[in-house]
Formats: structure tokens, C-alpha cells, sequence
């Protein structure tokens, strides 16, 4: 592609501004016709077709089909050329590794998931995820990468990318992550919480693109993912939603971050597991003791087995509802969202889960702060957080970093990073 050298991009001039605003304006499809431009806009028709060109010679649009006609000559529609670079998305948790590759425009191209415990540490994970890019990213006739997002099952300083003391991750805390992705890739890097990507999944499926969202992920450890008016709010260092390790009132269960009472330990995938285990032990049969003797018991079986009606996986789930149920209760009288959304595996109980979730929320909130909220279960595809990974990075790049790296033709580790 080439570089932009008639425009100065040290300072945003307004030639500046509107080529990066009509890139934008056809990249999201709010216009494209250079008619459309123009009344989107409010520049002239010779603006705009200047505009257009640049924006053609540098690589970004392309000629469309035609559009319809309203009386003379049907007008060519513009696209985004989102096939002139590709992103690499990484979703880790606890005990399984995702990666998948898409376009520009966030279609996922390509994926690949294997088994693996994040326990094992940083190198090594990194070394597999690297490992995993390679089996679905043709080095040889694939576009440059132009990011990359990792999403992490644990708190993130999102501005240098470094995890922050995750109980689910030995090893991690304050790891440099990005350093190996970008000299491999030479290209920018995201990283941040997995419940955060997933809530950028759930807002690019909804028509009010600012929804105010809370996403609570229950899988072995307890997350929020909270958008406020569709933008993430992760606080000041990126600890926002971290509502695993809230405390539970009477509780003296043991957590893995080393305290009392957590959520985490109450609530968690690993917690019921834990509660089953000793049931079970104690002589508790059924379904659930059945299914202990030929595989280990996860958060997915319990969930399955309190499906199919079997007493101590429904007394567990129930258990997780109300008390997730008290807690998110705080945030909704604090936060005051639209929608709340539960995932993870807990997604699998379905309404069984959802009823107790529900009832409880009700209970101890505000009126007003739930007169109209939807209360729902994820759609729980294992796809997701690499769906939310991709908004992540196209957010990053058009709509926070653009004017940095334009002129550039793509961006840099320098240049497409956050400030």
C-alpha cells in the first residue's frame, strides 16, 4: 500500500479529518455513495471525489456493486477493502487456548482450540499460542497482520497489557505479553480481561450499539465485562468488574487468591466442583455420583446434570445464582444497565439458573434500576471471545489510533497502540 505523502499528518487538519471520517463513514456503512458522503458530510462533490480518491490510492476503499438509481445514473457504492490486512485474536481460560484469524471487518477467517493449562505459565503458553497462529495463518499468502488481542481469564493493566496478580494464573503477574507478539508480528497489541472481549461480543450482535451492558462470565472463576453507553469501562488500572473476589458475607470458604469468603469460592466453577466432590464422598448418589465414576466433574457436567434433574447439581447451581445474584444486585443499583447478561459454562443450567439469578437480582436491587432490564443467558458459542477479540482491535484501530498510523498505510507497534 502507499503512504500518504501530500498530507500532513503531524497536525489534524481538516483534509485530515474528513479523508479519516469518509473511511470510517464507508467501513461502518453509514454511507457509501459519494451522494451519501456528501449529505453525511456536508462537503462538496468535488470534496468528496478528491476524498474518495485519496482514500483509493492509499488502499482503503474500493469500488461496490452499483446502488439503486432515483432517476439518472445508478451510483457506484464504496467499500472498505477489509481484506488488506488480517487479526490475530487469542482467547485463553483456565484449561483451553482458542486463536482465530479475520479480516478488517471483524469476520473470523479461521480458528483453531486445543487443551491447555494456563497454569503452566507465560513462556510456555505463549510459545503454544504462537504454536497455534501458525496452523491457521498462511505466512505465505495471508495479508499483513494488522493486531492482536489476547484475552486473559484475569485482571489486566490494559494500557501496558500486563496481567495483575490473577489467582488463575501463577506465574503471570506483571508479565511483558505483548513484546513476543509484536516482534513477531510487528504489529500493535491488545491485551486485556476475557470478559471484556465478551462483552464487545454482546454489543456487536445488538442494534443500540450504546447499550449500557453488564456480561457475568461464571466459568471456574466469576468475572464482569461493563459497557456504559458501548464503550468498555475498565477504571483506572483496569480492575472494574473484577467481582470475583467481592466478599460474601458468613462465608470462611478458602479462596485461591489466598482470602476468605470470595464469590469466587462460594459461586465459582471450581468451587462447585469442590462442594460436589466432598457430596459425593459423603454419600450423595445420583446421576451426577454416576458420571464422577467415568470422567472428572466440571462446571459443564454440573451444569448438564442439574439439566437433567438431578438433586445435588440443582442444590449447586442454586447455590451459584444467589449468591452471583447478590452481588451483580450491586452493581445494577450502582451501574443501572440495560441488559445483564450471564455466560460462561453456567450458560449450559439454562433457566434453572436463570430463575434463581433473576429472583435474586429483583429482590435486592432498586426499583427503578431494574424497571427495565433484561436479565438473559448468553447464546453461549465457545466462538465468542474471539468475535469480541476482533471488535476489540477494530475499535482500537479506527476509532482510537487511525490518525497516528494513516499516513503510515498500517499500523505499527508505535504508531496502533493505546497511548
Amino acid at each position: 500500500m502507499a503512504t500518504v505523502s501530500t498530507l500532513h499528518f503531524g497536525a489534524q487538519t481538516d483534509e485530515v479529518t474528513s479523508l479519516l471520517r469518509i473511511v470510517n463513514l464507508v467501513r461502518t456503512g453509514q454511507a457509501t455513495t459519494r451522494p451519501e458522503i456528501g449529505k453525511v458530510t456536508g462537503l462538496g462533490r468535488g470534496v468528496v471525489s478528491q476524498r474518495v480518491d485519496q482514500a483509493f490510492q492509499y488502499g482503503f476503499l474500493k469500488d461496490g456493486d452499483f446502488g439503486a438509481s432515483s432517476g439518472g445514473r445508478a451510483p457506484r457504492t464504496l467499500r472498505f477493502h477489509s481484506e488488506q490486512g488480517v487479526l490475530v485474536i487469542c482467547a485463553l481460560s483456565a484449561q483451553r487456548i482458542r486463536v482465530g484469524i479475520t479480516d478488517l471487518d471483524g469476520r473470523l477467517l479461521k480458528h483453531a482450540k486445543r487443551t491447555w493449562d494456563i497454569a503452566q505459565g507465560p513462556e510456555k503458553t505463549i510459545k503454544e499460542l504462537l504454536k497455534q497462529i501458525n496452523t491457521v495463518l498462511d505466512k505465505d499468502t495471508a495479508p499483513a497482520v494488522w493486531g492482536v488481542v489476547v484475552g486473559l481469564p484475569g485482571p489486566v493493566d490494559f494500557a501496558s497489557g500486563r496481567p495483575s496478580a490473577p489467582p488463575l494464573m501463577p506465574g503471570w503477574n506483571g508479565f511483558d505479553i505483548k513484546t513476543p507478539f509484536e516482534q513477531r508480528f510487528n504489529a500493535p497489541v491488545w491485551v486485556d480481561n476475557d470478559v471484556n472481549l465478551l462483552a464487545l461480543g454482546e454489543r456487536a450482535r445488538r442494534p443500540e450499539p450504546n447499550v449500557d451492558l453488564i456480561y457475568c462470565k461464571i466459568g471456574s472463576g466469576i468475572g464482569a465485562g461493563l459497557l456504559s453507553q458501548g464503550a468498555i469501562h475498565r477504571g483506572a488500572n483496569g480492575a472494574a468488574g473484577d467481582i470475583g473476589h467481592v466478599r460474601i458475607p458468613e462465608s470462611t470458604a478458602q479462596c485461591r487468591c489466598g482470602k476468605t469468603g470470595c464469590l469466587e469460592a462460594e459461586g465459582g466453577g471450581w468451587a462447585l466442583v469442590r462442594k460436589a466432590q466432598q457430596a459425593i464422598r459423603d454419600g450423595s448418589d445420583g446421576p451426577l455420583a454416576a458420571l464422577a465414576k467415568k470422567q472428572p466433574i466440571t462446571l459443564e457436567t454440573i451444569s448438564i446434570a442439574a439439566q437433567a434433574g438431578d438433586p445435588l447439581a440443582i442444590s449447586l447451581i442454586q447455590q451459584s445464582a444467589v449468591v452471583a445474584g447478590e452481588t451483580v444486585s450491586t452493581l445494577v443499583n450502582m451501574f443501572n444497565p440495560e441488559v445483564i447478561v450471564f455466560g460462561g459454562a453456567i450458560a449450559s443450567a439454562g433457566e434453572l439458573f436463570l430463575a434463581d439469578v433473576r429472583q435474586r437480582i429483583y429482590e435486592r436491587s432498586m426499583p427503578l434500576a431494574t424497571r427495565d432490564v433484561t436479565i438473559t443467558l448468553s447464546i453461549n458459542d465457545e466462538l465468542e471471545p474471539l468475535h469480541g477479540g476482533a471488535e476489540l482491535a477494530i475499535e482500537q484501530l479506527f476509532e482510537v489510533t487511525f490518525p497516528r498510523w494513516f499516513a503510515e498505510g498500517r499500523p505499527s507497534p508505535e504508531r496502533g497502540n493505546v497511548a
